[in-house]
């Protein structure tokens, strides 16, 4: 991986030739308000790209095993276009920062350093949702499991068995039904993260390599991060409404939206509530998307608390609700089977083709949606060292 620092060139000397234009003549405020809008107006468009009309309601199973799409919410496609949508605010930030008049003021240092610790509890929550994913991982080789031993022929008192163990830990792994969760059973518990990472104490980064880095701490919970990094945000009034404040607030509130998405749809560590949406300005035309995408993830959170019958543990990935319906219609498959039995064997086929398909999909989805979390943490780590050296290098009013 490439130094960080390679990368901050376009961004620091955009700033440095804008700050010597500053000093030489006076600003054209009316193109920072064209920059601003044209921003405001890219993260709308962005955002409302994302939300397509809710499906119509069904509880057959077959609607519910249909085929994902790019826009079905939650899906793993869903997630890397809301990674690559947030990338692609990221760098228009960037290039908004770089035309708009900076210069240092108490105002404009407080936002940009609380948005420097935002940043910081953003690469922890990365951190661990790239672990999460690999406990996603562990249920589709359980699935998988399942499925092979299920597609003997024909079918035996100990490939049911099997497939049986395999759909007890799988379950209990998605919290997928109160009896599934313990681990009396055979099952095992989610495998989560449980790492306090402390960026702000280390210089290391450990999505950047093959393992992780922090001192083990049952204390961490990413909802708890996505808790402190809201804590202080508030929407400019003023005249900061049409300054340097709008863009960074703009832009910390859909890292912080993004982020929220990623714990709600990844089982990580957190705590058994999911932490209430950001409040934005719905009168702001780049708020209104977010606000739907929060509103329509709170509803899938509502619908797995009352299937569980608990508070909130993650994993509303679309593939992993998915994969718990099915494999609790295979689970009472395997309770009542008894040899022989052609004509459940039939029946119960179009479920496991469908557990199949879903593996298949999750295999490849998987390790693309982990590389891009990467992608976003490294991007993140470039941000912040040239923000730091904006900083350093303003001029004082």
């Amino acid at each position: 991986m490439a130094p960080a620092t390679e990368f901050q060139g376009s961004f620091l000397s955009r700033i440095s030739i804008r700050r010597n234009q500053i000093v030489s003549m006076d600003v054209n405020h009316e193109q920072e308000l064209e920059e601003l809008e044209y921003f405001q107006k890219h993260v709308a468009e962005s955002f409302s790209e994302l939300i397509s009309p809710l499906p119509p309601s069904s509880s057959s199973s077959s609607d519910a095993a249909c085929s994902l799409t790019s826009d079905q919410i939650l899906s793993i496609p869903w997630l890397q276009n809301v990674l690559h949508v947030f990338m692609s605010c990221e760098t228009e930030f960037k290039g908004v920062l770089s035309t708009i008049q900076i210069s240092k003021s108490p105002s404009l240092e407080r936002v940009l350093q609380e948005m420097l610790d935002r940043i910081l509890k953003a690469l922890d929550i990365c951190n661990a949702v790239v672990n999460g994913i690999e406990s996603v991982r562990q249920s589709r080789r359980l699935a998988e499991i399942a499925v092979t031993a299920l597609k003997q022929r024909p079918l035996c008192d100990g490939s049911v068995r099997r497939a049986k163990r395999a759909l007890t830990s799988l379950l209990v792994g998605l919290n997928a039904d109160g009896k599934y969760r313990s681990s009396g059973s055979g099952g095992c518990s989610r495998r989560t993260t449980s790492r306090s990472w402390s960026f702000g104490q280390r210089s290391s980064v450990a999505v950047g390599g093959s393992g992780s880095s922090g001192h083990v701490s049952k204390n961490w919970s990413a909802t708890k991060q996505i808790q402190a990094m809201v804590a202080n945000m508030v929407l400019p009034r003023g005249a900061e409404a049409s300054g340097p404040a709008m863009p960074v607030y703009i832009l910390s509130s859909a890292m912080v939206l993004v982020m929220w998405v990623l714990v709600a749809a990844v089982p990580c560590q957190t705590s058994s509530v999911l932490v209430a949406p950001l409040s934005l300005p719905k009168h702001q035309s780049w708020a209104s998307a977010a606000v739907n995408i929060q509103e329509r993830i709170g509803e899938e959170v509502k619908r797995k608390e009352k299937r569980c019958g608990g508070g909130f543990t993650g994993g509303l990935m679309e593939e992993m609700q998915r994969m718990e319906g099915i494999g609790l219609s295979l689970m009472v498959f395997t309770e009542k089977f008894r040899f022989p039995a052609e004509e459940e064997e039939e029946k119960v086929a179009e479920n496991v083709d469908e557990m199949e398909e879903i593996c298949r999909r999750m295999e490849v989805g998987l390790e693309d949606l982990q590389r891009q979390v990467r992608e976003v943490f490294h991007r993140l780590v470039r941000s912040r060292i040239e923000i730091v050296s904006v900083l350093e290098q303003v001029p004082a009013i």
